[in-house]
């Protein structure tokens, strides 16, 4: 895998089978970086014409209201808006208070372009990934 995008949020990664990998971070977040990193998640799809990442959020944070509210508002909209579909393979974290905002930001985005499943583990989402036309 060839690195896209690092900044302190996490790394992009771009899959040698066509997707995007997003690794979060442990830590609290500057929300303006981001939304610079999810913003290169969006480049990096769109640059390749790809609709699929895996987003490892094993070690990350819960998200805040303020990153819940902007995923949903802007960066799924504006997908939905260009009708960009999308596919994710999202790894669970560990910490129960970051599933649970893991959880709330899937629900909001019932309605949007995104098409999602949630895994244990790395594997077993690159496997769905991979199945996916």
């Amino acid at each position: 895998m060839r690195v896209y995008y690092e900044n302190p949020i996490g790394r992009l990664l771009e899959h040698p089978h066509g997707f995007a990998v997003v690794q979060y971070n442990a830590g609290a977040r500057d929300f303006t970086t981001f939304k610079a990193f999810l913003t290169h998640v969006s480049q990096l799809l769109r640059r390749h014409g790809w609709h699929k990442m895996l987003a490892d959020q094993r070690d990350m944070a819960p998200f805040t209201e303020e990153e819940r509210t902007w995923i949903g508002e802007f960066w799924l909209a504006s997908s939905q808006s260009d009708g960009y579909e999308l596919y994710g393979a999202v790894v669970i974290p560990s910490d129960v208070f970051a599933r649970l905002s893991v959880n709330l930001v899937m629900n909001d985005s019932q309605h949007s372009a995104l098409t999602y499943r949630l895994f244990e583990g790395e594997d077993e989402a690159e496997a769905w990934l991979r199945q996916l036309p």
